[in-house]
């Protein structure tokens, strides 16, 4: 199993709110490398073939905080957008996934990044349908990686601060700090599989 102490983990999506905050949960013990797709290293999901540079310089976790998927009504969607989306979250986080398995050593952590509706609001069936093959993904992938890393997933919902800053009330969401606590407790942690909801 890696050591806790002092891991060298991939960050993509760094520079995003929940991608700040990850970093800062992590810096304290940890070397954070942060990628994006301005980084000198570029990474793209909807791009495949710029996932194969992460690992050039070795690593023993993968952190995707990344993915997104908009609220889209389903009367509108268009089959483009449809496969957009996918590709986006869905593909992109599976194409990571697989170059991380095949790279990171046995006990590193590969962590993606999902979501939740507490109730299903207009527009998130084509996100629901995305974090729910997530989950189902990351659920049976496990599976298939007995002796490499360990595969998970968080699937928080909306934040406070996303909520404070459309004009919302912060109280309805986590707070990022929490969301943070869940990616960096599944990097230094034993669950394999899991999807976990920041409370």
């Amino acid at each position: 199993m890696v050591s806790v102490e002092g891991v060298k983990i991939i960050l993509l999506g760094a520079t995003g709110l929940v991608g700040r905050a990850v970093a800062a949960a992590l810096e304290p013990r940890h070397e954070v490398v942060p990628v994006s797709r301005t980084s000198p290293v570029g990474v793209d999901l909807e791009k495949p073939a710029s996932l194969d540079a992460l690992f050039g310089t070795g690593a023993d976790a993968v952190v995707c905080c990344a993915a997104n998927v908009p609220l889209r009504p389903l009367a509108g969607l268009t089959d483009a957008q449809v496969l957009d989306d996918l590709r986006a979250k869905l593909l992109g986080q599976v194409a990571l996934a697989r170059r991380a398995a095949q790279r990171l050593p046995a006990g590193g952590s590969i962590t993606l990044t999902g979501g939740t509706f507490t109730e299903p609001i207009p527009g998130s069936g084509l996100g629901a349908l995305v974090n729910a093959g997530l989950e189902g993904f990351v659920r049976s992938a496990a599976a298939d990686l007995p002796h490499g890393p360990r595969i998970n997933v968080v699937s928080p919902g909306w934040i406070s601060e996303t909520l404070e800053a459309m004009g919302e009330d912060g109280r309805r969401g986590t707070p990022v700090a929490v969301v943070a606590e869940a990616y960096r407790v599944l990097v230094e942690g034993e669950a394999n599989g899991r999807t976990v909801v920041p409370r």
